[in-house]
């Protein structure tokens, strides 16, 4: 069917979003009036799941929510439940806990980086055909991630899904010799990990502007993890504007969640705006905390000089700070093993009591938030979560509007797979829990 004046796109199924999606343009008069990204997996219950269980279970139960990021979530879990139970971990298990999520940044960045956005940067529908002309550049990602799966293994019992992560801490905690060949396959793909920085930066990079508010966590000192406040960053321009930051334990009287009628995952709204978590936002807010040779190649890759207030808002970049965040987790993982000194016990007790507790953790997909409501003998009795890809997915399809409606507004008339390429991108800039890297859109034209 074809009509100059009006017509259709959907596009659809979306791979890589831990389940299924799509995204449907409506055109008319050569114009965009409408963009919906739909996730229309069906409902998995977790947080009803959790209701009725003992404390001590959202931490293995949520992992499996993720195979990308499952220690996002049993972190995220742990600090909620210590957080009810009045439980502080500190010391070197807590470094460990920052070791373990270095582990989950690596591996989950350099996926997305090499094999799932990188592509797109060289008109290759996958990354496999990349290889083909970009050998060297996958294989380089590949052995980042091993250092990154292999940090998993080592302390969390198992790559995907790990076991050994507790309330408290993990039940049972490494040798300093046992970490020692972690550090030395650090030492060895830090250079990569550089490479891929540089690599990255000479990418093409398209015009754009992602006006959403940004939100993530911050620490004073450090970029923030594994904890941190919430923080938010006004869209209101490409220089650090206004900053507010409120307690966790009031996110959700910030961030809202409401239902749309096109899609089965939630959206959000942060003090009734459109917000966007992520690379992009932690940049935003932690990135003049970096040593100086990751801002000089921050700088270099057109991210601009956060210690002078610059703020990065081109989505298309976020792949520059992706690479530059395993750099910093690769960086901090070295630093933690060499300090290591194995604790006197593996983790600290935490017992029940009836109360709510809070938990967020920086995700490499963007702020993950738990909430869990416990009776006094530790059963769960409401459980909230809130992940980044449901946080993101109003300012996704304002990015997808804005793509559109840029190349609508210059000739020639855009066709529909060029449309559909367009609109893939601007999704995949913002690694919306996707798992392999092209031909998921499956266009279908309505005129």
């Amino acid at each position: 069917m074809t009509d100059e004046d009006s017509r259709e796109l959907h596009l659809g199924p979306l791979g890589r979003v831990e389940g299924e999606g799509s995204l449907h343009l409506v055109l008319r008069d050569g114009e965009l009036a409408e963009a919906r990204l739909a996730i229309y997996e069906p409902p998995r219950f977790f947080e009803a799941f959790l209701r009725g269980r003992a404390h001590t279970e959202p931490p293995d139960l949520t992992s499996r929510i993720c195979g990308i990021c499952p220690v996002a979530y049993q972190l995220s879990a742990c600090r909620a439940i210590e957080d009810a139970c009045g439980v502080r971990v500190e010391g070197q298990v807590a470094a460990l806990r920052r070791l373990l999520y270095c582990g989950e940044w690596i591996e989950s960045q350099a996926l997305h980086v090499h094999l799932l956005h990188a592509p797109d940067f060289h008109g290759c529908d996958s990354a496999i055909e990349l290889a083909r002309t970009h050998r060297e550049d996958v294989a380089r990602g590949l052995r980042i991630k091993q250092a990154g799966n292999a940090i998993v293994e080592l302390l969390g019992g198992r790559a995907i899904h790990p076991v050994n992560v507790r309330l408290g801490g993990f039940h049972r905690v490494p040798t300093r010799a046992e970490l020692r060949p972690l550090a030395e396959l650090l030492r060895r793909v830090r250079e990569d990990a550089v490479a891929a920085v540089r690599w990255v930066s000479g990418f093409d990079f398209p015009d754009a502007v992602c006006d959403a508010d940004l939100f993530a966590l911050a620490e004073p000192d450090r970029y923030a993890i594994e904890s941190g406040t919430p923080t938010v960053l006004r869209g209101d321009g490409d220089r650090r504007g206004t900053v507010n930051t409120f307690p966790l334990a009031e996110f959700s009287a910030h961030v809202v969640e409401h239902q749309v009628p096109y899609s089965t995952a939630l959206h959000s709204r942060l003090d009734g705006r459109r917000h966007l978590t992520g690379s992009l936002a932690r940049f935003a807010m932690s990135g003049h905390l970096l040593p100086a040779e990751l801002l000089d190649l921050a700088v270099a890759g057109g991210l601009g000089d956060p210690r002078t207030g610059a703020v990065c808002r081109n989505p298309y970049r976020s792949i520059v700070i992706r690479a530059i965040e395993v750099l910093y987790a690769v960086d901090e993982a070295m630093r933690i093993i060499d300090a290591y000194r194995a604790p006197p016990r593996p983790y600290t007790p935490v017992p029940a009591r009836a109360t709510t507790g809070h938990g967020a953790t920086e995700a490499p997909r963007g702020l993950l938030y738990h909430r869990y409501t416990l009776a006094a003998d530790g059963t769960v009795t409401d459980a909230v979560l809130v992940p980044p890809t449901a946080q993101n997915q109003g300012a996704i399809e304002a990015d997808v509007e804005h793509a559109v409606r840029a190349r609508l507004a210059v000739g020639p008339p855009a066709g529909d797979t060029e449309l559909a390429t367009l609109s893939e991108r601007a999704i995949r800039n913002h690694d919306p829990c996707i798992s392999c890297s092209a031909h998921f859109l499956r266009l279908s034209l309505e005129r």
